[in-house]
């Protein structure tokens, strides 16, 4: 039994980073896991620059609450779920995606949560387990799924070289330098067709 996992942002949703950079005017937010491998890094640096220019919780929510869906992500994940299921794991928070799964008919979401103070600053956050992705896969492989994997940046890598197979969604070239060995897609219509091998 196939099942598939896929990362959010990127895949089925902008960059939210990248629309609070523009939505602020601090570009230095402008930087993701495209650019960023080391997750945990990335995380304390823009709380650093969140604390710089006092933004809190509900700055980022408000930013959030204004996003769609990349256009026919929703039409894809229905497409999916008529023929296998669908994990969406995310290294989002629960406290941002939720505006963003309520648009994308809530498939199963795996992803962090914030630890957020009394002043609704963000002070620190809690991922779910270390390498959260790869062990999502390993979890059902463990339970005798096979697994396809989507992603478009450094930290779904672990996840599609963990999967039975793993498909690249729009990355950076950065990314297609360090990852050759992973197909190459750039609309869903070109994931559908590698789907369509395996499910």
């Amino acid at each position: 039994m196939y099942i598939v996992c896929s990362d959010l942002e990127g895949v089925f949703t902008p960059e939210v980073w990248i629309n609070v950079a523009e939505k602020t005017g601090i570009p230095e937010l402008r930087r993701t896991t495209r650019d960023e491998p080391d997750y945990t890094k990335l995380m304390y640096w823009r709380m650093e620059i969140l604390d710089k220019h006092g933004l809190k919780l509900h700055d980022i929510q408000e930013v959030i609450a204004q996003i769609k869906p990349l256009p026919g992500a929703l039409d894809f994940i229905q497409w999916i779920k008529e023929r296998t299921q669908l994990i969406v794991v995310s290294d989002t928070f629960i406290q941002f995606a939720d505006p963003l799964m309520k648009q994308l008919g809530r498939p199963t979401l795996f992803c962090h949560t914030l630890v957020i103070d009394d002043t609704n600053r963000i002070i620190d956050f809690k991922l779910r387990q270390p390498d959260p992705k790869r062990r999502t896969v390993e979890a059902l492989q463990s339970l005798k799924y096979q697994v396809i994997a989507m992603g478009d940046s450094y930290n779904d890598i672990s996840m599609l070289k963990q999967a039975e197979a793993g498909i690249l969604f729009r990355p950076p070239q950065n990314v297609i330098n360090d990852y050759p060995q992973f197909p190459i897609t750039n609309n869903y219509e070109e994931i559908k067709q590698i789907l369509l091998n395996y499910l």
